[in-house]
């Protein structure tokens, strides 16, 4: 059996008057417009997926449930 690492979160947060991904206390993908950070977010997201690890965004000031 093999063991999987845990679930990897990525934040998209208000950061100075605008918006930027945060992950493992790094913040990228600044923006003004919170959409293009959310886009940097699921860029590294993707990423993170295609190497094995499994990936949660979240953004601050909403809620989402997805089921499949």
């Amino acid at each position: 059996m093999r063991l999987e690492p845990g679930r990897v979160i990525i934040h998209v947060l208000r950061h100075e008057g605008g918006w930027a991904a945060e992950f493992e206390g790094e913040r990228f993908a600044y923006s003004l417009d919170k959409e293009i950070a959310r886009a940097g977010a699921l860029r590294r997201a993707r990423s993170l997926f295609d190497a094995g690890r499994a990936c949660q965004v979240t953004v601050q000031g909403e809620a989402a449930f997805l089921r499949g």
